[in-house]
């Protein structure tokens, strides 16, 4: 979800005149999202759902109202807020055969989108997040999750990123793509998560 909110100190930024504002931004994905905006105030707690992009919450005087806004209006009125926000981090993702720290052939070429998109930004670092699926105990499966991102980053750092741009974490199973039950050995949760910030 991606929110602009704009109050008192959000206007010495931009410009903003009263009333205080919430507007939901579309993801950068385009995936759905919603925002709830609640307000407390003399004439009691009132509440609104945000679920289209561009639509806005106004707050002015104690009375909070929905506005739709489009892509032009919000640019225009707080373009150089928007400007400010940090980059989206990307995500990419490789997958491994089960139980081990092999990558699949279908994935080794997402490195190369890896390479081509840190080119892209030469001030971005990567976080190399490895997971497993459900099978085994968890000092394995936390083993074997960072075991995995060493691999990966070792790909990278082979492909010319400097191994000071990549942090490695293992996460075992504990964030599972795909949620199974114990000891179910489900091949979209054997993965790395590379993050590009």
């Amino acid at each position: 979800m991606r929110l602009l909110i704009c109050g008192w100190a959000a206007a010495l930024l931009a410009g903003c005149a009263a009333p205080e504002r919430v507007v939901l931004l579309p993801q950068a994905d385009g995936r759905p999202s919603a925002v709830i905006v609640h307000s407390q105030g003399p004439g009691g707690a009132q509440g609104l759902i945000l679920a289209q992009p561009y639509a806005e919450a106004q707050l002015d005087s104690g009375k909070l109202e929905l506005v739709q806004n489009d892509a032009a209006s919000v640019l225009r009125d707080f373009g150089t807020l928007i400007d400010f926000q940090p980059r989206r981090p990307r995500l990419f993702t490789v997958n491994f055969r089960p139980s081990s720290d092999t990558l699949t052939p279908e994935t080794e070429n997402v490195l190369d989108e890896v390479i081509q998109a840190l080119a892209a930004m030469p001030a971005g670092e990567l976080i190399v997040i490895g997971h497993t699926s459900r099978v085994g105990s968890v000092q394995d499966k936390d083993r074997l999750s960072l075991q995995r991102a060493a691999v990966v980053a070792e790909l990278l750092v082979r492909r010319g990123v400097p191994s000071e741009k990549i942090e490695r974490v293992g996460r075992g199973e504990r964030e599972l793509l795909v949620p199974t039950d114990d000891q179910v050995d489900e091949p979209r949760n054997h993965r790395v998560e590379i993050k590009l910030r």
